[in-house]
C-alpha cells in the first residue's frame, strides 16, 4: 500500500500540480487538445469530402469505362450472332462472347452477362470464376432496364448469390437480350477504403508534427503561465501570498494579469497584516485556511492566562491627557513583543490592562505555565527600563541646574509606569461573541477572572508577580523552572467572587542583582506565614518585622497588636478586587 501511494504520489509530481485532490491541468495542454481535434477533424472533414466528391467523379470515368467495354462486347455479339446463322449453333459463339467479356476484365470480381426479358441468362462470364447463374433474379433491376427507351443505361442490382453490382447494359437486338457489364460494388468500396486510408495515415503522420512543432511554439509562447502557475501553486502549499515575478516576461495579457494579480496580493497582505494586529492569531490562522468564522465556535481549552495592569492609571491619565496613547503605545510595543517571543497569544488590550494565552496553539510543544512566568518578568523589566529612561531626564534636569516644575514633575511621575501580573490557569471557554456583524474572540472562565484578581493582589502585596498553585505545580514539571525561579508562598486568601481559599505564591527570579538578599528575607517571611497560620501572630510578627519586607506590612497590619481570632483557618478573606 505503502509502496502505492508513494507511486500515485510520484504520478502525481510528474503529469500535475495537485491542490488537494484537485489536479491543476496546464492550459497549454488544453490548447494542445482542442487544437488537435480541430486539426483532426478538418482534416478528415475535408479529405472526406474531397473523396465523396472523387468517388462520384471516379463513377462516371467508371461507366465511361464500362461502356466502352460494353460496346466492344456487344459488337462482338452481333458477329458472333451472324456466325450461329452460318454455323447453326451457338455453343461456339457464345464462348467467344464470352471471352471477349473476360478480356476487358480489371477487378477481382468484374463481370459480364446476357440476360433476356424473361430473365434466363444468355451468357455469364466473371473474374473470380463464380458458379454460373441459373436466372437472372432481381426482378426489379429487370423492371427498370426494360424501361429504358432506347435500351440502354446503368444500374444496380443484386447476383442471385447476394453479390451488389453496379454496371451499364444494353439490348442486343439480333440476340433478344440485354448485355450487361458491371464491377463489384465491395470492389470499388475497397479502393476507396484503400485511398482513405492512405490519405488518414498521412493526415496522421502530418498531425504529429504539428503537434510536435505546436507543443514546443506553445510551451515557448505559454511559458510564462506555466512558471506562474508553479509561483502561486507554492503560495498554496506555504499558506501564504507572495509575487510573481515578472522581471523577466513579455508585455502581454498575461503579464497583466500577473502583475494585477500581485497588486491583489498587495492589499489582501495589507489587509491581512492589518486584520491581525486587531484580533488574536488563531482568527487569523482560521481566516488564512479559509474556515468559516462564526459564533457558534466555542470549545473548552486547558490554558495558562496572564493578566497585567498598569498601576494607578487613572492618575497618569488626568495628567498626561492624549499623551497618555503615546505612553501606552511604547510601553506595549516592548511588551507584546515579549510577549510573542514567547508563544503567548494577545486576547485582549483593554486600556492599560492586556490579556495573554499560552497554550492555545498545539504546535508550541514548551510549558505554557513556565512562558507565563519568563513573560510576567520580561513586562517586569521592560517597564523598569522605561522608568529608568524617564527618571535620566529628572536626573540630567538636575545636573545641568535646571529643575523641574511642579507641572512637568507630575508629567514624569505620571509616566513612571509600574505594572502587576497575575497569571493562572485551567479550563476556559474560548469562542467568539458578539453578533454575525461584529463579533470578537474571548475567553470565558473562572481561572480568567482569577488572573485578573491575582494581578489585583500585586498592589496589595507590593510584589510584580503573583502565581496561582496551578501555575507554580505545571512550570515545575520543566526542569528550567526551578533553575531560573524560586517559589515563595505569599498567602492563602478567599479573593472576592471565590468561596474557597486558594494559595498565592511569588516565583522570584534568580537572576535579579538583589535575588540573595530577597531570598533570605523571604525565608524569614514564609517561616512568619507558617506561624500566622498556625495562629501564633505574636511569634509571626516578630518574624514578620525581621523580615524586613514591603510584604510584610501588609501582615502586620492585618494582625494589628491582637491574637488570632477564634476558628481561625489561616485563610484571608478579600472584599475587594
Amino acid at each position: 500500500m505503502a509502496l502505492m501511494e508513494k507511486k500515485r504520489k510520484a504520478y502525481h509530481f510528474k503529469f500535475f500540480q495537485y491542490v488537494n485532490d484537485t489536479p491543476i491541468i496546464p492550459i497549454q495542454h488544453r490548447i494542445l487538445t482542442v487544437f488537435i481535434l480541430f486539426l483532426l477533424l478538418t482534416s478528415f472533414a475535408t479529405n472526406l469530402i474531397s473523396l465523396m466528391l472523387l468517388q462520384s467523379r471516379v463513377v462516371d470515368l467508371t461507366n465511361k469505362l464500362l461502356i466502352n467495354q460494353l460496346t466492344d462486347i456487344y459488337t462482338t455479339a452481333g458477329n458472333q450472332f451472324q456466325i450461329s446463322l452460318f454455323s447453326g449453333e451457338t455453343k461456339a459463339p457464345l464462348e467467344a462472347i464470352k471471352l471477349s467479356a473476360e478480356n476487358t476484365f480489371s477487378m477481382p470480381q468484374s463481370m459480364a452477362v446476357g440476360v433476356r426479358p424473361d430473365g434466363s441468362v444468355l451468357f455469364y462470364a466473371c473474374a473470380d470464376l463464380s458458379p454460373d447463374w441459373d436466372a437472372f433474379t432481381d426482378e426489379g433491376a429487370l423492371l427498370s432496364m426494360a424501361s429504358a427507351g432506347d435500351g440502354q443505361g446503368t444500374l444496380n442490382f443484386t447476383s442471385p448469390y447476394g453479390r451488389e453490382y453496379h454496371g451499364v447494359f444494353k439490348f442486343q437486338d439480333e440476340w433478344e437480350a440485354y448485355i450487361i457489364r458491371a464491377e463489384s460494388i465491395s470492389d470499388t468500396n475497397v479502393a476507396f477504403y484503400r485511398v482513405f486510408g492512405i490519405i488518414s495515415l498521412v493526415i496522421f503522420i502530418v498531425t504529429v508534427i504539428c503537434l510536435l512543432f505546436g507543443l514546443g511554439i506553445i510551451s515557448r509562447l505559454l511559458s510564462n503561465i506555466r512558471k506562474f502557475t508553479k509561483q502561486i501553486y507554492d503560495m498554496q502549499s506555504e499558506q501564504s501570498l507572495g509575487q510573481i515575478d515578472i522581471s523577466s516576461a513579455p508585455n502581454d495579457d498575461i503579464t497583466y494579469l500577473a502583475a494585477n494579480f500581485n497588486m491583489l496580493t498587495s492589499r489582501v497582505n495589507y489587509l491581512m497584516g492589518t486584520f491581525q494586529k486587531f484580533v488574536p492569531e488563531t482568527v487569523v490562522k482560521a481566516a488564512r485556511k479559509e474556515e468559516q468564522i462564526s459564533l457558534r465556535q466555542g470549545r473548552p481549552l486547558d490554558l495558562t492566562i496572564l493578566f497585567s495592569d498598569i498601576r494607578g492609571f487613572t492618575f497618569r491619565t488626568e495628567v498626561l491627557g492624549t499623551d497618555i496613547i503615546d505612553l501606552l503605545n511604547v510601553h506595549y510595543n516592548s511588551v507584546i513583543e515579549r510577549v510573542k517571543q514567547r508563544g503567548g497569544e494577545i486576547g485582549s488590550i483593554i486600556g492599560d490592562a492586556i490579556l495573554v494565552s499560552y497554550g492555545q496553539d498545539p504546535s508550541v510543544r514548551t510549558n505554557k505555565s513556565l512562558d507565563a512566568i519568563d513573560t510576567a518578568w520580561d513586562i517586569t523589566f521592560v517597564t523598569e527600563r522605561l522608568r529608568e529612561s524617564i527618571s535620566h531626564v529628572q536626573e540630567k534636569r538636575s545636573e545641568e541646574n535646571k529643575p523641574l516644575s511642579e507641572s512637568e514633575s507630575r508629567v514624569l511621575d505620571a509616566a513612571l509606569l509600574d505594572v502587576g501580573v497575575g497569571i493562572d490557569g485551567g479550563t476556559v471557554y474560548y469562542g467568539n461573541v458578539g453578533s454575525e456583524s461584529r463579533m470578537q474572540s474571548t475567553f470565558i472562565g473562572d481561572n480568567v477572572n482569577s488572573a485578573s484578581r491575582l494581578e489585583g493582589l500585586t498592589r496589595f502585596y507590593n510584589v510584580p508577580v503573583i502565581v496561582s498553585a496551578y501555575v507554580m505545580d505545571e512550570a515545575l514539571k520543566e526542569p528550567r523552572a526551578a533553575e531560573d525561579y524560586e517559589f515563595f508562598e505569599i498567602d492563602t486568601v478567599q479573593v472576592k467572587g471565590k468561596t474557597e481559599g486558594v494559595k498565592i505564591y511569588l516565583p522570584l527570579k534568580r537572576s535579579i542583582p538583589e535575588f540573595e538578599d530577597l531570598k533570605q528575607k523571604m525565608s524569614v517571611f514564609e517561616q512568619g506565614l507558617s506561624l500566622y497560620y498556625k495562629g501564633s501572630w505574636s511569634e509571626a510578627r516578630r518574624l514578620f518585622k525581621d523580615s524586613d519586607l514591603a510584604l510584610s506590612s501588609v501582615f502586620l497590619e492585618r494582625m494589628g497588636r491582637k491574637g488570632a481570632p477564634e476558628n481561625w483557618s489561616g485563610i484571608w478573606t478579600m472584599t475587594t478586587k
